[in-house]
C-alpha cells in the first residue's frame, strides 16, 4: 500500500522522511521517491525497488532542506519504474505524493494537454500536479491553488503539495484516504499512518473526509471543504511499532489476531467511493476486464482456498457470475475445461506458493480472459506474473497460522464481488447497501475481540480433548473450515468441519459426550435448518459451542454454550465469525502448550510442491 510521509522544520528532513517511508514498508511498494526544498530549489530522488535503494542514494548525494515529501508506492497507473514513482512534479516548481486513485484523470488529462502541459509518467497522480501549477496562476496563495483543484477531482485521495516558490509550508488534502497530522515543536509533520511519524512526535490531529490543510513550521490550519476553518482533537499516542516485535501479546497469532481491525482499515483505505468500489483497486484495465468476465476460477492452499469458498457464495449471490474454486495442487493435474471468459483468480498470503504458482502459469496456456491475484506481498511472484492484483495490505504476518492475511483476503473478494457486480446488475442501491456495510467492518471486528476472555474459559473445556468437529452452513462452511484447520493447525487436536446438512450422511456417528461441536450460526436465510441440525446433535449427546448473534436465539444450557457474537450484516458473516474461531484455536493451543506461532512440520510460505 502507498504511503506517504511529509514535513516542515528548520532542520533536513531527509532523514525523517526514508524513517517515516522504512516504517510503512510492511504495507508493500514498488518503489520510493522523495522531494526537498533548499533555497527555493526543488529536488527529487526516487529509486525503483526497496527503500533501501533509495536511502542509498541519498547517502552519497545529500539532500538538503527543511521542506520535503516522501512517498513509496504500489502501482495502479502505470508499470513499476522510476519515471512513475512519486513524488510527480509540474514545471520544477509543484511536487506531488498521493494515495488513491483518481477516476476522472484520463479527461483531466486531456485538458491539461490541451494547455500545453507534457506528462512525464502513465500515472493518474500527475494531474494533481499540474492541475495546481495551472490553478497558481490566479491563486493568491498555495492554499486556495489546491482548494480549487481537489473540487475538480473524483475518485480518493490523500495527497500532500509543496510549492518551490513558497518552501515554509505544505499543503494536504484528504478524501477517502486518511492522512494524520503530526505536531512537533517549531515543525510539524504528515503522514498516512502515525506509525511513521513516532520517532518525531506523540501529537497528532487525524484529518476528517474533505478537509484541507495549511501545514506550516509553527501552524497547522484545516478547512472543510466548503472553506469554513475547523479545529480538529489533538491525540496523544502510546503506540510502539515493530513488525517484528510482539509488543505487549504473548505470541504473534495472538498480536496478528488483535491488528485485524486495523488490517482491514488499510485494506479498504482510497479504495471505497461513496456507494462502489473503485474498479482502478485491481490495476489497470481492471474495468474493461469485468464487464467481460462471465465466469470466475478461483485456485488457492490451505487458508487462502476457504477464502475462495466464501468468495464463490459472494460472487454467485450478489455479482451474478458463475464461480469454481479449486485446490491448485489440483487444479494444475488434470485437465479441465475453461468457461467462456474466464478470470483466473489466484490467492496466497506469500505470492509464492508453489503449486498456486505452477496453477497460475498453467492457466496462461488454457486460454483464460485474464489473471488476477489477491497477495499480501509486493513483488511476489504471483503479483508479477498475473494482469491484475489487489494488494491485501495486511501487513507483515509473522505466526505460521494465517489470521489477519486470511480476512483481509475475505474483504478483497467482497470489494471484488462489488467490482464485477456492477458490470453485471447489480444495482446501485444494493452496491451502496454492501458498500456501508464494509466501512461499518473494522468497528464490528472490534467488538467481537472484546468476546477474548470468555472464549479463554472456554478453551478450558478442550482440555483433554482429540478431537472435535466444526459445523457451518453456507458461506459459514469455509469458515468451520478454516476454524477446524486452526484448531489442528497451532493446538494438534484433530479436527474435521461438515456442511451442517451432511450430519445425517455420517459424521453423526462420532457424536458423543467426548467430541465438542463448534458451531456458526449467524442470523441468515440458513439458520433455521441450522437449528435442525444442531438438534440432531444435542439429541445424541454431543457438546456444543454455538457462536451465535442475539436475534439468532440460541440459549446456554446443558450440553450447549452460546457465545454472542456482534450483530453484523450477513454478507460480512463470514469476516465477523472467523475471529472468535481464531481465539478459540489460540487459547485452546496456550491449555495444551504447543509452539503457537511456530507449529511443528509446518512453514509460512509454502514454496516447494
Amino acid at each position: 500500500m502507498c504511503g506517504i510521509v511529509g514535513a516542515v522544520a528548520q532542520r533536513d528532513v531527509a532523514e525523517i522522511l526514508v524513517e517515516g517511508l522504512r516504517r510503512l514498508e510492511y504495507r508493500g511498494y514498488d518503489s520510493a521517491g522523495v522531494a526537498i526544498i533548499e533555497d527555493q530549489q526543488l529536488e527529487r530522488v526516487r529509486r525503483l525497488g526497496k527503500v533501501a535503494e533509495l536511502a542509498d542514494a541519498i547517502a552519497l548525494s545529500p539532500v538538503p532542506g527543511g521542506t520535503g515529501i516522501a512517498h513509496t508506492r504500489w502501482a495502479t497507473h502505470g508499470e513499476p519504474s522510476e519515471r512513475n514513482a512519486h513524488p510527480h512534479i509540474s514545471a520544477e516548481r509543484i511536487a506531488v505524493v498521493h494515495n488513491g486513485i483518481i477516476e476522472n484523470h484520463i479527461a483531466l488529462k486531456a485538458e491539461l494537454t490541451a494547455k500545453g502541459h507534457v506528462f512525464a509518467s502513465d500515472t493518474d497522480t500527475e494531474v494533481i500536479a499540474h492541475l495546481v501549477f495551472e490553478e497558481l496562476k490566479t491563486a493568491a496563495t498555495l492554499l486556495e491553488a489546491v482548494q480549487k483543484t481537489v473540487v475538480q477531482l473524483t475518485g480518493a485521495y490523500g495527497t500532500v503539495v509543496i510549492d518551490q516558490q513558497d518552501p515554509e509550508r505544505m499543503v494536504v488534502a484528504r478524501s477517502g484516504s486518511p492522512l494524520v497530522v503530526g505536531l512537533g515543536i517549531g515543525e510539524n509533520f504528515v503522514a498516512s499512518d502515525q506509525l511513521a511519524l513516532l520517532p518525531v512526535t506523540r501529537r497528532f490531529m487525524y484529518l476528517e473526509e474533505g478537509d484541507v490543510a495549511e501545514i506550516t513550521r509553527r501552524s497547522v490550519d484545516i478547512y472543510t471543504n466548503t472553506g469554513e476553518k475547523v479545529a480538529r482533537e489533538i491525540h496523544e499516542s502510546n503506540v510502539s511499532y515493530d513488525a517484528a516485535d510482539k509488543g505487549p501479546y504473548r505470541h504473534f497469532m495472538l498480536k496478528e489476531t488483535y491488528e485485524q481491525p486495523q488490517a482491514i482499515t488499510n485494506t479498504l483505505e482510497g479504495r471505497l467511493g461513496n456507494d462502489s468500489v473503485l474498479d482502478e483497486t485491481f490495476g489497470n484495465g481492471a474495468s474493461d476486464l469485468f464487464k467481460k468476465v462471465q465466469h470466475v476460477q478461483i485456485v488457492a492452499c490451505g487458508t487462502s482456498y476457504h477464502a475462495g469458498m466464501v468468495a464463490r457464495y459472494w460472487l454467485e449471490t450478489y455479482a451474478g457470475i458463475s464461480c469454481n474454486v479449486e485446490i491448485a495442487s489440483e487444479f494444475r493435474y488434470r485437465k479441465s475445461f475453461v468457461q467462456p471468459n474466464s478470470l483466473l483468480v489466484s490467492i496466497s498470503q506469500s505470492g509464492e506458493t508453489a503449486d498456486t504458482l505452477a496453477a497460475l502459469r498453467l492457466a496462461k496456456e488454457l486460454g483464460y480472459l485474464g489473471s488476477l491475484t489477491v497477495c499480501n506481498v509486493a513483488g511476489s511472484s504471483l503479483v508479477r506474473e498475473s494482469d491484475l492484483a489487489f494488494m491485501t495490505r495486511a501487513g507483515a504476518e509473522i505466526g505460521v497460522a494465517s489470521t489477519k492475511a486470511f480476512t483481509t483476503q475475505l474483504v478483497g473478494f467482497a470489494m471484488l464481488t462489488l467490482a464485477i457486480g456492477k458490470h453485471h446488475g447489480l444495482s446501485t442501491e444494493q452496491q451502496k447497501e454492501l458498500v456501508d456495510a464494509l466501512k461499518t467492518l473494522p468497528r464490528k471486528l472490534e467488538e467481537t475481540l472484546e468476546l477474548a476472555k470468555s472464549i479463554e474459559a472456554l478453551a478450558e473445556d478442550f482440555a483433554d480433548k482429540n478431537h472435535a468437529l466444526f459445523l457451518g452452513r453456507g458461506d459459514q462452511y469455509p469458515i468451520a473450515m478454516e476454524g477446524a484447520l486452526k484448531l489442528k493447525e497451532i493446538s494438534y487436536i484433530h479436527a474435521e468441519a461438515y456442511a451442517a446438512g451432511e450430519l445425517k450422511h455420517g459424521p453423526l456417528a462420532l457424536i458423543d459426550a467426548e467430541m465438542p461441536i463448534i458451531v456458526v450460526a449467524p442470523n441468515n436465510d440458513l439458520l433455521e435448518k441450522l437449528k435442525s441440525n444442531v438438534e440432531e446433535v444435542r439429541a445424541r449427546g454431543g457438546q456444543l459451542y454455538v457462536f451465535a448473534d442475539a436475534a439468532s436465539h440460541f440459549k446456554s444450557d446443558n450440553g450447549m454454550h452460546v457465545i454472542q457474537v456482534p450483530a453484523v450484516h450477513p454478507w460480512l458473516a463470514p469476516v465477523v465469525y472467523t475471529l472468535p474461531l481464531q481465539l478459540l484455536s489460540y487459547y485452546v493451543a496456550i491449555i495444551k502448550g504447543t509452539d503457537v506461532d511456530q507449529p511443528r512440520n509446518l512453514a509460512k510460505s509454502v514454496t516447494v510442491e
